[in-house]
């Protein structure tokens, strides 16, 4: 009787939370006309006969082959991003305890120097400081898009964070949840990169749907429904020491490839959901 009302009571917290959180008022973060609300930054344009990469950036709001447009696909507005040049798009506002959800399609387009690889994107969340970084993007936790490995965790920049993950037979981290907590960090053993768990995401060409949850210094990765990782204790150095990072903007990349996203929204939360968060 008492393991019974133990189940009851957690199918009831994790309804309670799940109603509260649909309670709050999603926001619209794309208006489906035009970028409001967005800013882009841009590298030099991608040319083998550069070498030294010599030409300037193309920089802040500089963008003449339009990178980033809207477009409708499918019947309803979107966002393109062509990928023709590496960079950014991305809010000017900062977020803070935020479920934000959208949706996204690879297109057919690809650009060197990523020709025939796997179509790549992602999405950069809790960025903070300058464009332009040795690594182009602002400093920021990475939610990634990438054909087959969407939902992979990279850190970029001076960040830290700490995800229950095993080594593979390929020496590589895989987010495992119930694992012991291990901290990624650039120029590390375990380095800066952890694996998605389970791979959730459709063949190209279709719609998936991205969720990031974040409350505290804790966030969720969900591809169409599914947890596959878990970031906590996020972090970055700040001269030399670890300090939270737990609010920024929201970039999208641009990085060789094609791709459309729509229904970007956000709304605040005050606790990560009971019902993902049981399996962790």
């Amino acid at each position: 009787m008492k393991l019974l009302l133990l189940f009851l009571g957690f199918s009831l917290l994790a309804a309670s939370s799940l109603q509260a959180q649909t309670g709050k008022k999603w926001h619209s973060l794309f208006n489906g006309k035009d970028l409001t609300g967005w800013e882009t930054y841009l590298d030099r344009p991608y040319s083998k006969d550069n070498p030294g990469n010599k030409v300037a950036p193309l920089g802040l709001n500089n963008d003449p082959n339009h990178v980033f447009s809207v477009v409708s696909i499918d019947g309803k507005p979107a966002l393109r991003i062509s990928g023709e040049t590496f960079g950014g798009i991305n809010t000017l506002a900062d977020f803070e305890n935020y479920h934000l959800r959208l949706e996204f399609k690879w297109g057919t387009k690809q650009w060197p120097p990523k020709l025939g690889q796997p179509r790549d994107s992602g999405l950069l969340y809790h960025s903070v400081g300058a464009h332009g970084t040795p690594m182009l993007w602002m400093e920021s936790f990475e939610f990634q898009i990438q054909e087959g490995d969407c939902g992979d965790y990279w850190g970029v920049m001076n960040v830290l964070a700490d995800i229950p993950a095993v080594k593979n037979d390929n020496g590589k981290y895989v987010y495992r949840p119930g694992s012991p907590l291990l901290t990624f960090q650039d120029k590390t053993p375990i380095g800066r990169s952890c694996l998605k768990y389970p791979d959730t995401e459709k063949p190209s060409g279709q719609w998936n749907v991205v969720e990031l949850y974040c409350v505290g210094d804790t966030c969720l990765h969900v591809m169409n429904g599914t947890v596959n990782l878990m970031v906590a204790h996020a972090r970055r150095l700040v001269n030399g020491q670890p300090e939270p990072l737990t609010k920024g903007k929201i970039q999208l990349q641009s990085e060789g490839a094609e791709i459309f996203y729509r229904n970007i929204q956000v709304r605040s939360i005050d606790q990560l959901p009971a019902g993902l968060l049981s399996g962790n």
